[in-house]
Parts: C-alpha cells; structure tokens; sequence
C-alpha cells in the first residue's frame, strides 16, 4: 500500500468514529395530565396553563376536540 492509500483510508477511519461520536442534545420528555381545577371549554392555552400552575404543573395546553386542559411538567427520570 502506498502512502496515498494509507492516508486514504486513515481519513475514512476517521469520518467514521466521528460520526459515531456525535453529540445529541437530551431533552426532557413532557409529561401530562387533566387538569382537575380547570372548569368548561379550554380556549386559550394561557388560561389553562395558569390554572396548571396551581396545580403544581409547569404550563398546560388545550387539546383535542372536546377542548380539554392538559397539565404539563417535564417527566420524572
């Protein structure tokens, strides 16, 4: 093998491992629940949101067709 060749496959090498050692951010999975205080149709993800917090949750959000309150927190590991 000449030395082309040998720096040749040195490099793929190299491109290899490095992309095997790329570094992936880690986000917290959200996890949720109803809201149990949170009374009619949920329109505005702020005001669900606010009742959440009293809840002990860090935000909430109006989902589905019938428009309910989801409570959010990052899940516990």
């Amino acid at each position: 093998m000449g030395s082309k060749t040998t720096l040749g496959f040195m490099f793929l090498l190299l491109l290899i491992f490095a992309s095997d050692m790329t570094v992936t951010k880690t986000e917290a999975r959200e996890c949720e629940s109803q809201s149990h205080s949170f009374r009619g149709l949920c329109l505005r993800d702020q005001n669900c949101a606010t009742v959440c917090l009293t809840e002990g949750f860090t935000g909430g959000k109006c989902e589905g067709a019938s428009r309910r309150c989801f409570c959010t927190k990052p899940c516990s590991t």
